[in-house]
């Protein structure tokens, strides 16, 4: 029997998380100037960077984080950093600039790995992972993390659509919008992360 209230618990936490249609605008952003064929591209390599992340960490997790000595707290400040460089670059236009982004496929980083498959939803997949202890569980755990795969990968497909409506100028705003969006969920991340290592020691 399929274990709907596992299925439910992750999948709305994942969507909490990996944030939908906040990843809207910043995907935008990063692939506003591209032809709609490389658009429609990057949003399923994100999608499918952000899904082979996720799945390397719900088998095998623990287990790397304990090999590289790394603690979650660390995984944490080290995302928010990442994230934050790039909300800098989105917030000061340098994204507008062809010889700074036309070159760089931006489906890996930022938008597969830390905003998609950051340090949130990795350790909650390596804790509902742990948690399913039958066949069951296990089942409900894969199809939630895949079910919320297909959502990203359906809202940054149809969100191209806005670029059509906004033209360049919408496009700016948007990045902006975005670039102080991503800045803020920086903060929040190292903020966290500081914050547990503080409760730790």
């Amino acid at each position: 029997m399929f274990d709907f209230a596992v299925f439910g618990s992750l999948f709305l936490t994942l969507f909490v998380i990996m944030d939908p249609p906040g990843i809207t605008p910043i995907f935008l952003a990063l692939t506003s100037g591209r032809p709609a064929k490389v658009q429609r591209a990057m949003a399923w390599q994100a999608v499918a960077v952000a899904f082979g992340v996720i799945a390397v960490f719900g088998l095998l997790g623990q287990q790397i984080l304990d090999y590289l000595h790394v603690s979650v707290p660390a995984l944490m400040i080290a995302g928010g950093l990442l994230l934050l460089l790039i909300a800098l670059d989105l917030l000061t236009g340098k994204t507008d600039e062809p010889q700074q982004t036309k070159d760089v496929n931006v489906a890996l980083v930022p938008l597969g790995m830390p905003l998609l498959a950051g340090p949130g939803a990795i350790v909650s997949v390596i804790l509902a992972v742990q948690h399913a202890d039958s066949a069951t569980g296990q089942l409900s755990v894969w199809a939630a993390i895949a079910a919320m795969h297909v959502v990203l990968w359906l809202t940054m497909r149809y969100s191209l659509l806005i670029i059509r409506v906004i033209k360049d100028g919408g496009v700016v705003l948007v990045t902006r919008l975005a670039g102080m969006m991503l800045s803020a969920i920086a903060v929040q991340q190292i903020i966290n992360g500081v914050t547990q290592v503080v409760q730790n020691a």
